[in-house]
């Protein structure tokens, strides 16, 4: 691309709206500013729009097109969908959860929780686990209160940000109120669930992209599980037919369509806000820098890197944001076979695979982290794309059986990686494999396809990786803390996206409500620019 002076080679001299940041956020913003006929400009620094929302192919000469990043949908409001008119459909898996177990006692059977499949089988499952059907009347019990809270929660999130007492009103049930915005989730867990394995099934919708112990006074836990079960009012995490590249794909197809111009390889350098006059964005291109102005600009990156935009020091309020995942793709010529004979390893691997998240195991994890120390069973849990949607694999992969395998670890925050990133990463991945070859009857190695080098067909990504591939701050996947979805003391805005600068607003996942593939952060700073 050419350099870029002021305006010229641009199709306005000033747009209404400028995006830094052609992730999924920003491309839904632009979308809704565009059908409202304002003139939209996007800046993405990458050579493709999608961001962390994004589909490739990771093996070389294999045709396999994986959700390399972010991979499940749940936060995606409907409204959105429909506002939009994307050409855009997810699949409900058929199998919540699957977890293996090893019977303490000699000559135990392998065994597994499975939750999914009708209410028959998973019932039969928590009698085998435990004994009795106190522990599933518990499970019903619970999910039947956060399931009501989610059909009352989840609709705010597209409309402006209530105040915590409007939301308390709302939600109009004290004892969930008090569950999950005021005690530490721990506590609920540990009141509610008898057994080690169900708490720690229950927990673990509290870590993800999340590194805090069940009783933390922060309650980080208990914000990360509300954006987890009021997904959809449903709390389902779907799949994206055809990967989340697909959505992505479709937001940018959307926005165009509507007339919003979208340019890669502009990485934005720096925002010039003048109180209530249109702002200057500078930029650098692959032959140099220029500049935009837009009478509003609306910022996907983080409030770190927006704090960086503006030439303004970051909020030392909270901690510094830290990552605490570990992300790995797999291309399998074949599922493994389970230790235990009574499930098919496509109805465990078909829904969310638990490993190593017994209670007791992710409090030790945790804890091991804290201190400086990798976990010694690394919890993690995997999930298979292609058995929900096999459209992602190439015709003659497909028709061989071959299959994806998706792994989200926890609790393996981005300070332990400081030292030796390389290394570190692959004696964690050695660890957590090994905690799930510990319940498959063949070493998942031996399933593993090889690319056209004949290389194995996996790979993983640390929080320091995802810093560098994506800029998401210490490796982040919400760019800081989820937030309270309701606006703080001391005001947050009409929309929580509202930044110091009247000109300037934050759409992107560290916005209030954001985090996970939503696009409400890019429809409520839509709203806000629209003024409505």
């Amino acid at each position: 691309m050419t350099t870029v002076t002021g305006s010229r080679g641009f199709a306005h001299d000033v747009y209404d709206a400028v995006i830094v940041g052609g992730g999924h956020n920003g491309l839904v913003a632009a979308a809704y500013l565009a059908r409202a006929g304002r003139s939209v400009l996007v800046l993405e620094r990458l050579g493709r729009t999608g961001g962390a929302a994004v589909s490739t192919r990771p093996f070389a000469g294999v045709d396999a097109r994986l959700s390399r990043y972010s991979y499940l949908v749940s936060l995606l409001p409907d409204k959105i969908v429909r506002d939009l008119g994307l050409r855009f459909e997810v699949r409900r898996r058929t199998v919540s959860s699957y977890t293996p177990y090893t019977p303490a006692g000699p000559g135990g059977r392998p065994g597994g929780l499975l939750v999914g499949g009708g209410e028959a089988r998973t019932r039969e499952s928590f009698a085998r686990l435990t004994g009795s059907e106190r522990e599933y009347e518990s499970w019903r019990e619970f999910y039947g209160a956060t399931g009501r809270l989610a059909r009352k929660v989840f609709p705010t999130l597209t409309e402006p940000l209530p105040t915590r007492a409007e939301l308390r009103a709302r939600v109009d049930d004290e004892d969930t109120w008090r569950m999950l915005f005021e005690e530490p989730l721990g506590r609920a867990v540990e009141e509610r669930f008898a057994d080690d394995l169900v708490r720690g099934v229950v927990l673990t919708d509290g870590l993800i992209g999340t590194f805090a112990d069940a009783h933390d006074p922060s309650l980080a836990q208990n914000r990360c599980f509300l954006y987890h079960v009021i997904g959809g009012g449903t709390g389902d995490w779907d799949v994206p037919v055809g990967g989340m590249g697909a959505l992505t794909d479709a937001l940018a197809d959307a926005a165009r369509a509507a007339g919003a111009e979208i340019v890669t390889g502009h990485e934005a350098l720096r925002l010039h806000p003048d109180g209530t006059a249109p702002v200057e964005v500078t930029f650098r291109t692959a032959t140099g820098e220029g500049s935009v102005t837009g009478r509003t600009v609306l910022v996907g990156a983080s409030p770190r890197a927006l704090a960086e935009l503006l030439g303004e020091a970051p909020d030392d309020s909270a901690p510094a944001p830290e990552g605490a995942q570990l992300k790995v793709n797999m291309l399998l010529r074949r599922l493994p076979r389970l230790r235990d004979a009574s499930v098919d390893p496509r109805e465990a691997f078909g829904g969310t695979f638990h490993i190593a998240e017994g209670y007791e195991q992710l409090r030790r994890a945790h804890a091991e982290a804290a201190a400086g120390e990798l976990p010694s069973a690394p919890p993690s849990e995997i999930y298979c794309h292609s058995l929900a949607d096999p459209s992602i694999l190439g015709p003659d992969l497909a028709a061989r059986g071959y299959q994806t395998l998706t792994l989200f670890g926890l609790h393996t925050p981005a300070r332990l990686f400081a030292q030796d990133n390389r290394q570190t990463r692959e004696v964690l991945l050695t660890a957590t494999l090994a905690q799930l070859d510990a319940h498959l009857a063949e070493p998942l190695t031996d399933c593993l396809a090889f690319d056209a080098d004949g290389r194995p067909c996996i790979e993983a990504k640390t929080p320091l990786d995802l810093e560098r591939e994506l800029r998401l701050p210490g490796g982040h996947i919400f760019h800081r803390d989820l937030s309270w979805p309701y606006a703080r003391d001391g005001g947050s805005g009409r929309w929580g996206v509202e930044t110091a600068h009247p000109t300037v607003l934050l759409c992107g996942a560290g916005a209030a409500r954001g985090g996970g593939v939503s696009g409400v952060p890019g429809h409520n700073a839509a709203m806000a620019a629209l003024g409505l």
